[in-house]
């Protein structure tokens, strides 16, 4: 019974960094005509039109920022169905074949939390096997799936990051690094905790909440997603059309998750990820 409820309760949770990052530099995406690809990947056993997750509410909050972006959310055991979406969205020419130049006018970023996260890393591996490149990956709490291989950033991944927590039955990778430094930056292993201030999961059930709250904490901290959205301004160039709006904690798409200690953190104005030191 117990393993029935943590296997359902395998969702998502973010809290107060524990360390430190330098300001990533990126290259800048292609031009104005590369296609831009956001590919997001939910935990557990969550759909992915679910809209109570964060993760789903990202992508409709980057595709309002960004009108003419492509950012699609899928369960993390569709990884088929999203290789297929990406390549459909890269053939330009609709010929069923990648030419060089289409794999190279893209900008793809890859985020997941939970067994999503491990998702992200077993995605870019699949598209460097293709010889896709990825400007990016965001890692959420990684719970490891039976062959995934989520502390190993592959060399196609520019740059990586990692948020984690270690509380409760089920808690995240605490260290990705890259198969290949030369070619991948860690942006950081960035450690979230929430004892001196817990983060609502009313979106989730009692049992979740219950069992394996840390989890779901990280998930719904607002302060992830306000650097993932970071993060994702600072990989895409000036040539991106970009909507003038507020980051996702000042965000009313994600105006479900602003309860208690969330709600102190929009009055403070605290856009980055906890106290970093």
């Amino acid at each position: 019974m117990l393993a029935l409820v943590l296997a359902a309760a395998i969702f998502a949770a973010p809290g107060v960094a524990q360390l430190s990052i330098s300001k990533p530099h990126f290259p800048p995406a292609e031009s104005a005509g590369g296609k831009v690809i956001v590919i997001g990947f939910v935990g557990g056993f969550v759909s992915q039109d679910d809209a109570k997750h964060p993760e789903v509410q990202f992508a409709a909050y980057l595709r309002d920022r960004y009108p003419l972006i492509e950012a699609v959310v899928f369960g993390n055991h569709h990884g088929r169905e999203a290789l297929h979406e990406v390549v459909q969205l890269l053939d330009s020419d609709g010929d069923g074949v990648l030419t060089p130049n289409e794999k190279r006018e893209s900008t793809i970023i890859i985020y997941g939390h939970s067994w999503g996260a491990a998702e992200t890393v077993t995605f870019a591996h699949a598209l460097g096997q293709m010889g896709i490149l990825v400007a990016l990956t965001i890692q959420i709490d990684t719970i490891a799936k039976p062959g995934s291989r989520g502390a190993i950033i592959p060399a196609n991944v520019a740059s990586a990051i990692n948020f984690y927590q270690t509380r409760g039955p089920l808690h995240g990778l605490p260290e990705i690094v890259a198969a290949d430094p030369k070619q991948t930056t860690i942006l950081g292993n960035i450690l979230m905790t929430y004892e001196d201030g817990p983060i609502d999961c009313a979106n989730y059930s009692w049992y979740a909440r219950v069992f394996n709250r840390p989890h779901h904490e990280i998930e719904n901290d607002f302060r992830v997603w306000d650097r993932a959205a970071s993060l994702i301004d600072s990989n895409l160039s000036e040539t991106t059309l970009r909507v003038q709006t507020p980051s996702p904690s000042g965000s009313l798409m994600f105006g479900y998750l602003r309860r208690g200690f969330q709600g102190q953190i929009v009055a403070s104005d605290q856009g980055a990820v906890g106290s970093e030191q």
